[in-house]
């Protein structure tokens, strides 16, 4: 199976809000969203837009010294930032969540690629400058109709 592969552009905060709604109406229990980008690229202010648009209303913050922050909702969210674990993930537990009923967002997911399965959704973000994003956005099985539905509904 191939992966469906789009290109998206960010050119704001109300972007990454707009992007944040449309993954947020197709989140369904065991999703997987991985993303990949530089530091400062917008990894975790993604997830904050999207943890809004969950109803979440802790105070969401980089995990990157915990891993792993668990905000309870009705579709719980797991934010995990695996940047510490190249070459140890294994060791750490991590599959409770990645294989749970709530939605894993999983920043640096790279790192931990071996322990995922194929299906998930991967967001690449490029840094262009200080206010501009490029997004490859890429999935496939059940995720290949997201990246259709993000394709067709966020206007760059």
């Amino acid at each position: 199976m191939i992966k469906l592969e789009i290109k998206k552009y960010i050119k704001s905060l109300e972007d990454t809000d707009s992007l944040a709604k449309v993954i947020e109406e197709n989140l369904f229990p065991g999703f997987i969203l991985g993303l990949t980008g530089d530091l400062g690229a917008g990894k975790t202010t993604f997830t904050k837009y999207l943890a809004k648009h969950m109803g979440i209303q802790d105070n969401l913050n980089s995990p990157t010294f915990t891993i792993l922050k668990v905000y309870n909702n009705n579709l719980d969210l797991y934010h995990m930032d695996v940047y510490r674990l190249e070459n140890i993930g294994y060791d750490y537990e991590l599959d409770d969540y990645i294989f749970g009923s709530g939605v894993s967002v999983i920043e640096w997911y790279q790192y931990i690629k071996k322990m995922l399965p194929e299906d998930i959704l991967e967001i690449d973000i490029k840094v262009i400058d200080e206010n501009n994003r490029e997004l490859v956005i890429n999935g496939k099985g059940r995720y290949e109709e997201i990246v259709k539905d993000i394709d067709n509904r966020y206007r760059d």
